[in-house]
């Protein structure tokens, strides 16, 4: 995208025997991480850091897997039977240029030429169940979604329903990845590929055709494509969707796993860079006016009230959540919590605009020309988008909430001016500033007046 993206933050890098390396003080805490020397869209040496989760209703799990595929499931030259379909793009939802929307990039694989209408149908499938989740539910429209048709030469995927299965798929995905059986690996050089081939990629879903549950979240990707943040996910399983959900949760909103390992022991590291855990017990955060001070005592939608729960961050003691459960820690829910709601609004704001102009803002314009603005078509929930006109830094309060108007009905006069429309969500579900400065953009125009 033209629009820089933020930086996504990644996992420490040691793990050992399936859990967090006590090395890694006071690091991030995404899942799934290319190391910095890898070239760009996977590397086929060395591990990844993966995100499982074992039980559909449970805790998620973090192990590192070999970068590269199983040579017997990895098929260098794939040959279909018909390679019309394959690399197809179709928009299943645009809502604004990509420069100014979340790109999210759907690909299936284990579906041959003929089973594409199954792979489109599990995707929207997928996509409504996540999207039907606040606070995706009512920001629904920062994002585009792109189909991309991956033709398998064969139906299903490796590992399904035993490991001594072996399929021929485009994306080379598989279950017992690294001898853990719920855990849904993929080719990252092949999705990379396939990603290049829509108009933006920032996040991938890889549906694999598939009854068995599974899936597997991969963050801090390095992608030519662009993308950073990887998701799989079974198509047949009423629960998988979850785990996209929850991955999202790491690439959007930068959130930590609320999780923690039995036997971990002590979090022995300084104040934690996510907005999700802290240090800080409850009475700290109010005294320091720190983290989710600002929730503490607030009703919460995934129970219960906000607080400072011990346990997070894969450690059992010296470090707290904002409740006893979340999307964050176990897939029981797939409510996010009061501050991991902030944080994922604020996410889709670091790399999506509410408002966009319809008018070029690089020509000057008369003082009887149309200015045009679109705003996102955001749901009536938890956003509360309002635009705002400005001549010469000065509002225009007649104008508030029109998305067309001239220099002259907003009363510029003689000389040049400057025109300057601002969208604002003034949702009730921000209340840190820097959230809410997040939550507004603006564009402006130059008006000349004749001589």
């Amino acid at each position: 995208m033209p629009i820089p993206k933020s930086p996504r933050r990644s996992l420490p890098a040691a793990l050992l025997a399936g859990v967090l390396a006590a090395a890694a003080l006071g690091g991030a805490g995404l899942a799934g991480r290319a190391d910095a020397a890898e070239a760009a869209g996977g590397s086929d040496t060395g591990t990844r850091t993966v995100e499982y989760f074992a039980d559909s209703h449970g805790e998620g799990r973090h192990v590192q897997v070999p970068a590269a595929v199983p040579a017997e499931i990895r098929k260098e030259k794939r040959t279909p039977a018909t390679a019309a379909p394959d690399g197809q793009v179709t928009a299943l939802q645009k809502t604004g240029p990509s420069e100014g929307r979340l790109d999210l990039v759907i690909m299936g694989d284990g579906y041959t030429a003929d089973q594409q209408e199954d792979f489109r149908q599990d995707a929207e499938s997928k996509l409504d169940s996540i999207f039907a989740i606040e606070p995706y539910k009512s920001y629904k429209g920062l994002f585009n979604f792109w189909l991309v048709n991956t033709v398998s030469n064969e139906s299903g995927v490796s590992g399904d329903p035993t490991q001594d299965v072996v399929k021929d798929t485009a994306l080379s995905s598989y279950f017992f990845c690294d001898d853990v059986e719920r855990l849904l690996c993929i080719d990252e050089k092949k999705v990379d590929s396939y990603a290049q081939q829509a108009p933006d990629s920032d996040i991938v879903f890889v549906v694999s055709n598939a009854t068995k549950y599974g899936g597997a979240g991969y963050s801090g990707v390095q992608s030519t494509a662009g993308h950073t943040g990887i998701a799989t996910m079974s198509s047949d399983n009423d629960r998988s969707y979850l785990i996209g959900a929850h991955e999202l949760g790491h690439s959007i909103g930068l959130l930590a796993d609320e999780y923690q390992y039995a036997g971990y022991g002590r979090y022995p590291g300084a104040e934690p860079v996510e907005p999700n855990t802290s240090i800080l017990t409850a009475d700290g955060m109010s005294g320091a006016k720190a983290k989710w001070y600002r929730w503490l005592g607030e009703s919460d939608p995934a129970g219960g009230t906000v607080g400072a729960y011990e346990g997070g961050g894969y450690y059992e003691y010296g470090i707290y959540r904002p409740t006893q459960n979340s999307i964050m820690r176990a897939l029981d829910t797939e409510q996010f919590n009061l501050v991991g709601r902030e944080a994922m609004i604020a996410g889709f704001y670091r790399d999506a605009d509410v408002l966009t102009a319809r008018t070029p803002t690089t020509r000057t314009l008369r003082p009887q020309d149309h200015i045009r603005v679109d705003l996102a078509p955001l749901a009536k929930g938890l956003s509360d988008v309002r635009v705002h006109w400005y001549v010469d830094g000065v509002e225009v309060h007649r104008a508030a909430a029109e998305r067309t108007v001239t220099g002259k009905e907003l009363g510029v006069r003689k000389g040049t001016h400057t025109i300057t429309a601002t969208a604002v969500d003034n949702s009730a579900s921000l209340r840190d500033p820097a959230a809410i400065r997040a939550a507004s953009n603006s564009v402006s125009w130059t008006v000349k007046t004749g001589k």
